[in-house]
């Protein structure tokens, strides 16, 4: 009897030892897979910030965690189960449904450079809308974009785990989402309400609390500025590389060659900071096509009978 149950104490601490490793295993995969996303995690904690721009300070917080909450439920409902079904039965598909993701990047990139050009409010900001349906918008439209930085997220961390077993892929993805959607929205969180912070501390009866709260008060505005520039190069970074990559991929390799060639060329001549210098002429590259693909896109859908070109009321 006691040894049929030291027998079964075995086998309970062998299959403990098994489940501890197994956690090991998916913490380190889901690790390997972050930082494999982690230029497009940056890009999403860019473009997000822009959205609670000129809303009511009360409104910002509830805002963002109804954008963070459409984010993972983008993940873990729609983008992972197709990802995996995808990537188990036809995962060819997975390259042209990125690229039909990266060009609606390249066209919301697009957009916000020819509305600035021609000094027109974004027809999606915050300061643009008015009346109870603001908030709807604004969510929504973002919600949207997250969607497209979603799936390359999480298709890049599936790239990593290709060869794990179906399940294992499943859970390291959820780990990854999850973590993932709390580091962006958290620092997305703090962006926001870094004002707020500053009119708190200036009322603290410390002068030196007081000259860092209204210096982070008078530095909202211009990082806000920033972030919006930012996210807008970041749209057609983004979007221009997976565009850059798929074709690539389909079997067109001539350009991305030739952006590698350069990338070569600029390291081998720059030295130290070779490193750093390729990665710009990708960059670089990357938003220059971003910015094409999205003009002619937008170019396309203000003509088209449904595009925002129509309907539109001239400005006064």
């Amino acid at each position: 009897m006691s040894g049929g149950l030291f027998a079964l104490l075995d086998d309970i601490a062998a299959l403990a030892r098994l489940a501890a490793a197994s956690v090991d295993d998916v913490g380190a995969a889901a690790g390997r897979a972050s930082v494999k996303a982690a230029g497009v995690v940056v890009d999403d904690t860019a473009v997000t910030p822009q959205y609670v721009r000129g809303i009511a300070a009360e409104r910002e917080f509830p805002i963002v965690r109804r954008i963070a909450v459409g984010s993972l439920r983008n993940k873990l409902l729609f983008i992972l189960p197709a990802a995996l079904l995808l990537s188990q039965f036809i995962p060819w598909a997975l390259t042209p449904l990125l690229m039909v993701g990266g060009t609606y990047l390249c066209y919301e990139g697009a957009e916000k450079v020819w509305g600035a050009l021609r000094g027109h409010h974004d027809h999606d900001s915050p300061a643009a809308l008015e009346g109870a349906d603001a908030e709807e918008k604004v969510v929504s439209g973002a919600i949207r974009t997250d969607f497209i930085l979603s799936t390359e997220i999480m298709v890049i961390a599936l790239n990593e785990v290709a060869g794990e077993p179906l399940f294992s892929r499943a859970v390291i993805l959820v780990v990854v989402a999850i973590g993932i959607t709390l580091l962006v929205y958290g620092v997305v969180a703090a962006i926001v309400k870094m004002d707020d912070a500053g009119l708190a501390l200036a009322e603290r009866p410390s002068r030196a609390a007081v000259k860092l709260g209204r210096g982070l008060v008078h530095a909202m505005p211009g990082l806000l500025s920033v972030i919006g520039v930012v996210g807008t190069a970041a749209m057609l970074w983004v979007g221009g590389h997976i565009l850059l990559v798929g074709v690539d991929d389909l079997g067109w390799h001539w350009l991305y060659d030739l952006v590698h060639h350069a990338e070569e060329a600029v390291h081998e001549a720059t030295g130290a900071v070779g490193g750093a210098l390729a990665w710009l002429v990708n960059t670089t590259v990357s938003a220059l096509i971003g910015l094409v693909v999205g003009a002619v896109v937008v170019a396309v859908v203000s003509v088209l009978p449904f595009g925002r070109g129509h309907g539109e009321k001239p400005a006064h």
